[in-house]
């Protein structure tokens, strides 16, 4: 009797399938109808409250207090509550926080920065968001570097010089990287001769004729010697690399390597030459910016 009682009651939609199968059209519950006029309630509320509906070429500006914040140069702005204004005054406020830690690291040294651990956490905190924002796309999260295009910065070989003052001008003004190309000036055999002579200078040539014949080029025709010194040490003040340390920074030269490949990837760099250049970051960055971004690249570990 109940479940034929209970089949009275219930009511469907009236469709059927396959005869005997059908759909119950029972009431929602009622906690999901009043939660669902509550947020009716709610959305009418935010409308006021907040900006909200396009109004022909503006919107609504809703009824919150208006947000006063100043500018990262300076400008008072007075504006209506919205997300954007809210981000400005949190930025502000952090900047006026920062504000005493930034005047120590302006009139501190790079010494007194690495022995200073207050100072040491601030300058590499946040120069870590200034590299990764600006710096890594290039040389990786790491500075690590692409070999060919970019340079290490967590090894001791340094182009334009590993101190401090060095790292901090090459941010602070850019570098323009540039050797010619030997392609059309020397002959195939000279260019491997050049390379040979090369590979001897870290102690990797296996041919003692071919080397003394590309020292000779190196020396007097190829004048390789007036950039990487008759040594091969290099020189900072033009960029030029130390082919003595065994750090390739645009040769692609692995250990796996033949001596044949080896030799071929000089070859290649020699006759093609080299044109790079990282910009200047002197405008971007304020001069404690700078400090901090130098101190934090020579704390990558291969600073001088």
């Amino acid at each position: 009797m109940a479940e034929e009682k209970r089949k009275q009651t219930v009511q469907t939609t009236g469709h059927a399938w396959d005869g005997d199968l059908q759909e119950f059209n029972n009431p929602l519950p009622s906690w999901w109808l009043w939660g669902f006029y509550a947020t009716v309630v709610f959305s009418v509320i935010y409308w006021f409250l907040f900006p909200a509906w396009p109004v022909g070429a503006g919107y609504t500006k809703g009824m919150g207090n208006n947000i006063e914040y100043t500018t990262r140069d300076g400008k008072t702005v007075t504006t209506h509550w919205n997300t954007r204004a809210l981000l400005e005054k949190e930025m502000q406020e952090a900047r006026e926080a920062q504000a005493d830690y930034l005047q120590m690291i302006r009139d501190a040294s790079y010494e007194d920065i690495l022995n200073d651990p207050n100072k040491r956490g601030f300058a590499m905190s946040l120069a870590k968001v200034l590299f990764a924002d600006n710096c890594a796309t290039c040389h990786q999260a790491g500075g690590a570097g692409l070999v060919g295009r970019y340079p290490n910065l967590a090894d001791d070989a340094w182009l334009w010089g590993g101190d401090y003052a060095h790292i901090e001008e090459t941010i602070r003004s850019g570098r323009n990287g540039n050797m010619p190309a030997f392609g059309k000036q020397l002959s195939k055999q000279q260019l491997a001769d050049v390379g040979e002579y090369v590979l001897s200078l870290s102690g990797q040539a296996e041919d003692p004729v071919q080397v003394k014949r590309g020292e000779a080029i190196f020396n007097g025709a190829g004048g390789c010697m007036a950039c990487h010194t008759s040594a091969g040490t290099g020189n900072i003040a033009l960029g030029a690399a130390n082919l003595t340390d065994q750090v390739w920074t645009v040769a692609r030269i692995n250990a796996g390597m033949t001596h044949e490949q080896k030799q071929q990837a000089i070859v290649d760099v020699v006759s093609k030459g080299i044109s790079r250049k990282m910009p200047a970051w002197g405008q971007r960055f304020t001069d404690t910016e700078l400090k901090m971004l130098a101190f934090y690249v020579h704390e990558f570990g291969g600073g001088k």
